[in-house]
C-alpha cells in the first residue's frame, strides 16, 4: 500500500525520541497492548490525548461479556454475537474472540482488575441486550470500565511504561518503502516535551477509541474525533462498515438541544428487569422481539424512535422503580448519581431516555492479528474493524475485543520484531512535503460537522438527507482545499483545528458509506430502503483516500474481506 502524501498542516517535528512500538490510546486495548509489548521486552511509549483514564474505557458501564458462567459456552456467545451483527461479521473473527476471550478476561483479572463477586466469590455474571445467558462480568455495580482502567494504568505506571500525555497524534511516518516508521504528534501544556515532535518506530498501534463527537449529541468523552481513523487514511489504510454507527436506545435525556457528552444509562438496567414504555406506562417492546428490552441495540433503538414518531414526543422512559432504593445504590451507583444530578430520582420516577451516537462498528480495516493495510500500522479496539461486530456490536463485547486483540497485534509484533533484528532493518521516515497536503478546518467547523451530521445521518437516514449532508461536508472540504490551493492559506494548526478536520474527514467517510448502502441493516436504517437485502448488500464498503484527496469507494463481492496484505497471506485471513 503505497501513501497518500497527504499530512495535516502542522509545524515540522521539533523534537523525536525513539522506539520499538509506539501505542495511541490508553484505553483497554491501548494499554493492554503496552504490556503485553513491554513484556515482551519491546521498548514501549503510549501516546495519550488527555490523562491516561481520559478515554471512552473509563464510562463503560455493563461490563465485559465472556463465557465464564456454568453452563454458557464459546458457541454460545458466538451464536448471539453473529445475530446481533445482522449478517456482516467474520465468523472467524468472533470466533476468536469468544475462544480466547474467557483466557484474556482472566489475564486481566491478574493484573488487578477486580470485578463483583457473590457470597462465593464467584464472579457476578449479568444479561445485556442480545444475550441469551448471563455472561456479562461487572465491577463497582455500574463502573466497570473505570475499574479496568485504574488496574492496568497502576499495572503500566508500576511496570514503568513510558507516557506522552495531553498528545494529540497528527501522522503517520513511513519509510521510502511505505512501511511505518512512527508518527508526529503535539503535546499540549509544558512538559519533557512540548509542541510538535515525532516518535520513530517500526511498529504503531492505533487504539485511538471512537469518533462519537461528529454528532452533536453522543455518550462519546470530547476526545473521541476520530483522529485514528483520519490518520489511517490519510496514510492510505482502508476503513470499512463506518455507516454502522450504533445509537445507543437509553440514554438521558436531558433536551432536544443537549449537545456533547451526554450520561449513559446501561443496557445492564434492563438487564436486571427494568422496562421501557412511553408516557402512558406502556411496555412497547413487548411483541416487537423475542428478547423484548433485550433484544440488540438496533432493535430496541428502532423500537424507541417508531414510538415516538407515532406519539410525536422527544423521548421515552425507562422504568426502574421496582428496584428499590437499595437496588438502586448498590447495584448502579453510577447512573443514579448521574440522574439526580440532573434532577431525575429513579427510585420514585421513570428516566427520560433517547438513543444518541455510541458505537462505531467499523473503523480502520484489520486481519486477524491487527494488522491494517499499510505494513507495520496496527488497529485495534473501536478505532478498528475486525469483523467482530458486523453491522451491530453486541453489548459488552467491546472491551472484550479490546483485549483479546491487543493480545493479538503483541505476539505478531513480537514476532516482526524478531526478524527486522535477524536482517537489521530499521525503517528510516521520509521527510515531510514541503507544502502541506491537507487543508485546516476552521475550528467552529466543529459545530457545523456534528449539526450536519446529525441532521443527515442520525438515527434514521435516507437519500434526501444524506445526500443533503454529503453536499454540506463537501462544501466545507472544497472552500478550505480551495483556499489552500489558491493561495496557500489555512487554518492556524492547533488541537481545535487538528480535531474539526479529522471530524470533516470521518464525516465524510461514513456519509458516502450509508449512501452507498441502499438498505437497512443492523444499525443503518434508511427511511427509503426499509428492508435488508442479503442479495445486494451483503457485503462490505472499503474506502480509501486518494492522494488528491477525494474518497475511493469500493464494494467488496462477498461478505468476506479481502485480505490486509495480498502479497503476505495470512494463514488467519
Amino acid at each position: 500500500m503505497t501513501s497518500t502524501g497527504i499530512r495535516l498542516h502542522a509545524p515540522a517535528p521539533g523534537w523525536s525520541i525513539d522506539a520499538d512500538v509506539v501505542v495511541v490510546g490508553s484505553g483497554v486495548a491501548g494499554l493492554t497492548a503496552a504490556l503485553r509489548c513491554e513484556a515482551a521486552g519491546l521498548t514501549t511509549v503510549v501516546v495519550t490525548k488527555a490523562h491516561l483514564d481520559d478515554g471512552s474505557t473509563r464510562w463503560a458501564q455493563g461490563g465485559i461479556a465472556a463465557a465464564l458462567g456454568d453452563g454458557d459456552t464459546p458457541e454460545q456467545h458466538l451464536d448471539d454475537t453473529l445475530v446481533a451483527g445482522a449478517g456482516m461479521c467474520d465468523e472467524g473473527a468472533v470466533r476468536i474472540l469468544v475462544t480466547e476471550g474467557p483466557d484474556a478476561v482472566r489475564r486481566l483479572i491478574s493484573t488487578g482488575a477486580h470485578f463483583d463477586t457473590d457470597a462465593d466469590g464467584d464472579i457476578e455474571l449479568t444479561r445485556e441486550g442480545g444475550h441469551h445467558r448471563r455472561r456479562i462480568a461487572h465491577a463497582g455495580g455500574d463502573a466497570t470500565g473505570a475499574e479496568i482502567s485504574r488496574a492496568l494504568v497502576e499495572a503500566a505506571l508500576a511496570r514503568g511504561v513510558r507516557m506522552i500525555e495531553n498528545a494529540l497524534v497528527l501522522d503517520l511516518l513511513t519509510d521510502a518503502e511505505g512501511r511505518t516508521a512512527g508518527v508526529t504528534l503535539h503535546v499540549m501544556g509544558e512538559g519533557q516535551h512540548d509542541g510538535v515532535g515525532a516518535v520513530h518506530a517500526p511498529a504503531v498501534v492505533l487504539a485511538t477509541g471512537g469518533m462519537g463527537q461528529v454528532f452533536s449529541a453522543t455518550t462519546n468523552p470530547s476526545v473521541s474525533t476520530g483522529d485514528g481513523v483520519a490518520l489511517a487514511l490519510r496514510a492510505g489504510a482502508e476503513v470499512s462498515d463506518l455507516e454502522f454507527v450504533q445509537f445507543h436506545p437509553t440514554v438521558l435525556f436531558l433536551g432536544a438541544d443537549a449537545e456533547g457528552q451526554q450520561p449513559l444509562v446501561s443496557e445492564a438496567v434492563r438487564g436486571e428487569g427494568a422496562h421501557l414504555v412511553d408516557a402512558d406506562g406502556v411496555r412497547f417492546m413487548v411483541g416487537q422481539h423475542e428478547l423484548a428490552e433485550l433484544a440488540p441495540r438496533d432493535i430496541v433503538a428502532k423500537g424507541i424512535m417508531r414510538r415516538m414518531q407515532e406519539q410525536d414526543a422527544e423521548h421515552m422512559f425507562l422504568d426502574a422503580r421496582h428496584f428499590g432504593a437499595a437496588m438502586w445504590a448498590h447495584r448502579f451507583p453510577t447512573i443514579l448519581a448521574a440522574c439526580r444530578a440532573h434532577g431525575i430520582d429513579p427510585v420514585t420516577e421513570p428516566i427520560p431516555i433517547a438513543p444518541a451516537a455510541h458505537y462505531a462498528s467499523g473503523g480502520v480495516r484489520t486481519d486477524a492479528r491487527g494488522r491494517t493495510t499499510v505494513p507495520g500500522l496496527y488497529a485495534c479496539g473501536e478505532v478498528a474493524c475486525t469483523g467482530v461486530h458486523g453491522a451491530n456490536r453486541l453489548a459488552s463485547n467491546s472491551l472484550l475485543e479490546g483485549l483479546v486483540y491487543a493480545e493479538r497485534i503483541v505476539a505478531d509484533i513480537t514476532a516482526r520484531h524478531a526478524e527486522d533484528r535477524l536482517h537489521a532493518r530499521v525503517p528510516v521516515p521520509v521527510p515531510h512535503p514541503g507544502r502541506p497536503a491537507h487543508p485546516l478546518q476552521a475550528a467552529e467547523a466543529r459545530f457545523a460537522i456534528q449539526r450536519i451530521m446529525t441532521d443527515g445521518a442520525g438515527v434514521l437516514r435516507s437519500d434526501e438527507s444524506l445526500s443533503r449532508a454529503a453536499e454540506q461536508l463537501q462544501r466545507l472540504h472544497r472552500d478550505a482545499r480551495d483556499a489552500l490551493d489558491e493561495n496557500g492559506k489555512t487554518a492556524e494548526p492547533g488541537v481545535d483545528t487538528w480535531e474539526a478536520t479529522n471530524l470533516l474527514c470521518v464525516a465524510r467517510v461514513l456519509v458516502e458509506a450509508a449512501l452507498r448502502r441502499q438498505e437497512t441493516r443492523g444499525c443503518h436504517w434508511r427511511l427509503d430502503h426499509a428492508n435488508r437485502d442479503d442479495t445486494a448488500w451483503r457485503r462490505h464498503i472499503v474506502v480509501r483516500l486518494n492522494p488528491d484527496r477525494s474518497l475511493a469507494v469500493d464494494t467488496t463481492d462477498t461478505a468476506d474481506f479481502p485480505p490486509t496484505r495480498p502479497h503476505q497471506p495470512s494463514q488467519e485471513q
